[in-house]
This record gives C-alpha cells, sequence and structure tokens, in this order.
C-alpha cells in the first residue's frame, strides 16, 4: 500500500530543490530578489517535508535523508553561495572584493555540506540540532544580503557581507545544540512570525515600491521584524533546548 504521508514528504523534498535550482537560475540573471523569495519558499517546504515524515507510519530510510540533504545543499548551500558570489548590482563597489567574495561563498557553501553530512551520517536521531540548522543559515544570508547589498537598507558593504557570511558559516559546523521547531516548541511562534515578515518583505520588493511609499516603508519594517526573528533564533535558541538530567546516582 502506498504511504501518502511519505509520498508527499518526497515531493516536497522536490519541490525545495527544485526552487534553489531556481534561486541559482535567477540571481544569474541578476533578480536577486526573485532568487531570495525562492529561498524563502523553499524553507517551507522543507517544513512541510518534516512534517510529512513524521506522519508517516513508516520512518525515512537512507535515501530520504541523502535526497533531503542533497535538496538542503543545493537550495540552503549552493544557492546562497551563488548569491553571495554573484553581482550584477553596484558593481564598482563590489568589483574590488569580486576573489574575496567567491572565497567566503565557497567557504559557506563548504560549511553548509559539512553540516548536512554530518547531520545526514551521524546526528538525525537527535531530538534537536548540532549546529545551526541549513535552512536558517540561509534565512540569515538572506538578511545579511537585504541590509549589506540588494536593496541595502543599511548601505552596500561587502566588509559587512564578509564578516557576516563566515561568523553564519562558522555557527553551522560548531556543535551548539539548536532547537528542532515542532509542535510545543517555545519558538514556533516567532518562527512563524518570522516567515511572515520574510514573506511580506520579499514579495513587496519584487514590485521595486518607490522610496517613501507606503510599500517600500512596509518593506523596510518586514525587514527588520525579519533580522529580529532570525537573530532571536540564533542567540536564544540554545537556550531552548532541552538537556538530558543529570544521573543522580
Amino acid at each position: 500500500m502506498t504511504d501518502r504521508w511519505r509520498v508527499g514528504a518526497n515531493l516536497a523534498t522536490l519541490a525545495n530543490g527544485l526552487l534553489g535550482v531556481g534561486a541559482v537560475l535567477y540571481t544569474l540573471a541578476g533578480n536577486k530578489l526573485w532568487a531570495m523569495l525562492l529561498v524563502v519558499m523553499a524553507i517551507g517546504f522543507d517544513g512541510l517535508d518534516g512534517l510529512l515524515s513524521r506522519r508517516s507510519p513508516r520512518p525515512s530510510g537512507p535515501f530520504g535523508r541523502v535526497a533531503d540533504s542533497v535538496a538542503d545543499a543545493t537550495t540552503f548551500g549552493l544557492a546562497p553561495a551563488v548569491m553571495l558570489a554573484v553581482h550584477t548590482s553596484d558593481v564598482p563597489t563590489w568589483s574590488p572584493f569580486a576573489a574575496v567574495m567567491v572565497a567566503v561563498a565557497a567557504a559557506y557553501f563548504v560549511a553548509a555540506v559539512a553540516r548536512l553530512a554530518y547531520f545526514t551520517a551521524r546526528a538525525h536521531g537527535l531530538p534537536h540540532f548540532l549546529g545551526v540548522p541549513t535552512p536558517e543559515s540561509a534565512l540569515a544570508i538572506v538578511v545579511v544580503l537585504l541590509f549589506h547589498d540588494t536593496p541595502g537598507y543599511a548601505g552596500v558593504e561587502p566588509v559587512g557581507v564578509i564578516a557576516g557570511t563566515l561568523l553564519l558559516a562558522l555557527l553551522m559546523v560548531v556543535p551548539i545544540p539548536y532547537p528542532k521547531v515542532h509542535r510545543g516548541s517555545k519558538l514556533r511562534l516567532p518562527s512563524a512570525v518570522t516567515a511572515a515578515f520574510a514573506a511580506l518583505v520579499l514579495v513587496l520588493l519584487q514590485f521595486r515600491p518607490a522610496g517613501g511609499s507606503l510599500a517600500s516603508l512596509a518593506a523596510e519594517v518586514g525587514a527588520f521584524g525579519l533580522l529580529v526573528g532570525v537573530a532571536l533564533y540564533y542567540i536564544v535558541g540554545p537556550f531552548t533546548v532541552r538537556r538530558p538530567s543529570a544521573d543522580p546516582g
């Protein structure tokens, strides 16, 4: 008998990977805002994949975990790396940093793949993540780019992008526990609000609102809300992970 939950999970994984490929293509075509929106949409499909997998009566096998990791590596590793390395706007600002940005993008991609490989091989059975999960890292890269690249709410700052990316890459591979945001998690509501802010700002920016307009102001407010939500996960997340109680004996 076909397991509909497992089939649905596999389709969600496929959608995740295809959106990642689309994000790469949009970046190469010069539309980084669309690429960011596709990455955020893929985070939703990644969450749906996990939800459907947990409802399936059959445990996920090695193939499912590997397929999920390949999709995540494409969408949350390769796509952000390409967004970091390729700059078709503000070229005079970015051109002196071109080689450095390629190296930083490569470092981010390697860290994402290393984190996914470890999760697939060793850590998939843990009740929490070790290191920041790649979807959260990709969302943080989107925040960095919104503020220091496109549209550059805090000004176009290559040094800020470089420093932020290296920190995010490091936090993926340092074994700090981070929570899985399931039902009952203290971060479930803040994560939902963060997702709403991400959708708000990136959808509004697709219309290139004029500076000072209501849509432009709403997008900027959404960007700051997204920044706060991502920072909350990074800073507060480790404190919400339940540690096993010490054996009194």
